[in-house]
């Protein structure tokens, strides 16, 4: 039935709030609440007592004027709040000050939860303010309206005790003692709910304190542990702090706090004694690197990759400890030299050093520093140091070729997967190298020297090995190596077409030949030796057939790379002999029991006196002993005589005798000779596409292009002017140190 405003009751302001609002509402809601109701408690107004109450409230808001009373219900409504705050909330409030920060915040915590229940039954009394008069005349809602005057009345005038006492409460809960977590929770609620949807008054009122007091908190708290403790127990506390500030945030605290209150942390108990930490004495970083306190590393790149360049020094002492490290290697080896062991390119035990140092702390760096950059540069600049430091005779990149040379040899009686594994080690270590073309061209030597001998483990290895430095220098560096390995590929399917072609003459030898492209493999002292008829007629066979096979192709022979297999018969007992071609040559001239001197022998067989020497050395000084030379010694004299040694035994059948090598692992002129053409190449290819360049940069710019060798400033100016000379290249007409192409 809709209403009759004509026969309608007119509610008088005085009437309405003393006899029905005040006395039926907000005085028995006063009493409930001073009672110490419980927010639990869900019906503190029947339902017939709230609907007369509203009903009153309605009717005085929708009388005509000058009988609506909304804007004097409205005033009513704050001026109640704002009258028990004062009378009664603030005074309960000072009473519990200086009592102890649990008892105010208790009592706070009441009082909080008592005024938002009143708050909410006077919204609900008077509703009909917020839905119109409220939203007509945009004021504040009803809700927001008690809030602002609990701020004024209370919070503003209680938060500096407030404050003061949950910092206490903070304080003794990093002290280890038991807290009501909850209790500061509910303050911290308080604190959130004051900034009206913002976080203005709990980063005001609390959070600003709690930073300045965790602040004094860990400065106190840094001192105490500095003095006391070692590195490892100082960040077991330090961790430990961490984790608490980290965990008291989840418990009571906003979530926006948990980075500043961390930082105040860090700042505090790690960066400001973070150079302390690393360099103390016994307990620092270099000794924790020494005694592989792998959990504390842990620890220490944990706590420290927080802070912003803060794993710098750390990856500082690391470089300057393997780097250290890997300097003792290479004074032991030297100390072995000066004490008077030999220097020879074979220095397993060194190369062995510096593989085990080097997965030791590629292991720390991927376990201990989460393969952080950081750390990978240190050890790689650790390493790059090392690497390139040489000792002795012989450079580290000649050690490491040889090395390698005995792995594939399987000279470490290795099985396929340890080879594999060892060959990885190595390219590791070579990557670090400097000179990686003087490494090629040692290593291109061996290769050589153990396919032609046949004293490769496998074929495979090789092809992995190979790979291996291709990955890692690209193709340029290893196309002469794989040119090695097709030649002998291609070469076993022409000697079975030989072989089959030799059947039909009839020779007293079993002869074959491998023919080797003359770009891939290494340049050799080839001798004119003078070889038996049978030999040489079995070399015009495979002439003449090569020939006619391959019309524009010339062949040369190197007879100091060929090999033999002689049968010598020694009193009653025959031997197999495995020897060079020039051994069996110079064999074959003694036959019979002749005896000849060494000037004789050097005519005969057509050879110079260098490479006869290291010849009869083979024979007649070695371990096996096939020639005598009269007068006896161990060193080779022109005035020598050499016959067959009728005496020679040996209880093996076979034999294999070795001659020294003719030619060196490398030769340096010609490795000078590559790199300079390799520097002009590259001043020409970068002036061509920039056409004109300052001398600094031209220099810097080849300096990055060359990736096998790191050459000298002053070569790269040598080069320079080379090229200036053959018209490459012009001096800027205004400038000397401005270079212009010239196409």
């Amino acid at each position: 039935m809709a209403n009759n405003p004509t026969n309608q009751r007119i509610i008088q302001l005085q009437q309405g709030w003393d006899e029905e609002i005040k006395v039926k509402a907000i005085d028995v809601l006063e009493d409930m609440l001073n009672g110490g109701l419980k927010s639990g408690k869900a019906n503190m107004f029947a339902p017939k007592e709230y609907v007369n109450i509203y009903t009153v409230c309605y009717d005085m808001c929708t009388q005509r004027s000058p009988y609506n009373w909304s804007r004097e219900l409205y005033n009513r409504h704050g001026e109640t709040i704002e009258q028990y705050l004062t009378s009664t909330v603030l005074p309960a409030l000072r009473e519990k000050t200086g009592q102890g920060g649990t008892i105010l915040l208790t009592e706070l915590q009441a009082r909080w939860t008592n005024h938002q229940i009143m708050n909410k039954w006077l919204k609900k009394f008077f509703t009909y303010l917020d839905r119109y008069y409220v939203k007509h005349h945009s004021l504040p809602t009803l809700s927001q309206a008690g809030l602002k005057h609990f701020r004024t009345h209370i919070y503003d005038e209680m938060k500096s005790d407030t404050t003061a006492a949950i910092l206490a409460l903070i304080d003794e809960e990093r002290d280890g003692e038991i807290i009501d977590k909850t209790l500061i929770k509910s303050s911290v609620e308080l604190y959130e709910s004051m900034g009206m949807g913002s976080l203005d008054a709990y980063a005001a009122d609390l959070e600003a304190p709690l930073l300045d007091s965790t602040r004094a908190y860990y400065v106190k708290k840094r001192q105490e542990w500095i003095e006391t403790d070692s590195t490892p127990d100082y960040l077991i506390k330090a961790e430990r702090a961490l984790n608490e500030e980290r965990n008291r945030v989840g418990d009571y605290l906003n979530s926006a706090s948990e980075v500043k209150l961390l930082r105040v942390c860090e700042e505090e108990i790690l960066e400001k004694v973070e150079s302390v930490l690393l360099e103390k004495e016994g307990s620092g970083c270099r000794v924790l690197l020494a005694n592989d306190k792998s959990e504390d590393l842990q620890r220490m790149f944990r706590l420290f990759s927080r802070l912003e360049n803060g794993l710098n020094p750390i990856a500082t002492i690391v470089e300057q400890f393997i780097s250290a490290m890997g300097l003792e290697c290479i004074d032991k080896r030297k100390a072995r030299l000066d004490g008077g062991e030999k220097d020879k390119n074979d220095d397993p035990k060194f190369v062995r050093s510096l593989l085990s140092l080097h997965d030791k702390y590629l292991g720390v760096i991927k376990s201990d520093f989460s393969g952080h950059s950081l750390f990978q540069k240190a050890l790689k600049d650790a390493f790059v140091e090392i690497m390139n430091k040489n000792v002795g005779q012989f450079t580290n990149a000649e050690l490491m070729s040889t090395f390698c040379d005995r792995v594939l040899k399987s000279n470490e009686k290795l099985n396929d997967a340890e080879v594999e594994e060892n060959l990885d080690r190595v390219v590791q270590l070579f990557s670090y190298l400097t000179d990686k073309d003087l490494f090629a061209e040692i290593y291109r030597n061996q290769l050589a020297k153990r396919l032609l001998n046949q004293r490769s483990s496998s074929d495979d290895s090789e092809k992995i090995m190979i790979a291996k430095l291709k990955m890692q220098c690209g193709t340029q560096f290893t196309a002469k190596m794989e040119g090695m390995l097709g030649d002998l590929a291609v070469g076993s399917d022409q000697r079975s077409e030989f072989e089959s072609k030799m059947k039909q003459h009839k020779s007293k030898l079993d002869f074959s030949a491998q023919v080797l492209t003359n770009g891939f493999w290494p340049t050799y002292k080839s001798p004119e030796v003078a070889l038996v008829p049978e030999m040489t007629q079995c070399m015009d066979v495979f002439k003449t057939w090569h020939d006619e096979k391959h019309a524009k192709r010339k062949i040369s022979w190197v007879f100091s790379l060929g090999n033999a297999t002689v049968r010598g018969v020694f009193g009653k007992k025959s031997y197999d002999l495995q020897v060079t071609t020039l051994q069996a040559v110079a064999l074959h001239a003694l036959n019979e029991g002749q005896s000849l001197s060494f000037v004789e022998l050097s005519e005969k067989l057509n050879l110079e006196e260098t490479i006869m020497k290291p010849l009869m050395h083979s024979l007649s000084c070695g371990k096996y002993r096939v020639l005598t030379k009269s007068p006896a010694s161990n060193k080779i004299n022109n005035t020598d005589t050499f016959a067959a040694n009728p005496k020679f035994s040996c209880n093996m059948r076979k034999i294999r005798i070795p001659m020294a090598s003719l030619d060196t692992n490398h030769s340096p002129k010609k490795l000078e000779d590559n790199r300079l053409l390799a520097i002009e190449a590259a001043i020409v290819r970068i002036m061509k596409a920039r056409k004109t360049l300052q001398h600094q940069q031209l220099v810097a710019e080849v300096l990055s292009q060359l990736a096998f060798f790191k050459p000298n400033p002053r070569v790269i100016k040598k080069c320079i002017e080379t090229l200036i000379d053959r018209e490459y290249l012009e001096r800027n007409a205004d400038s000397s140190q401005m270079y212009n192409y010239l196409a």
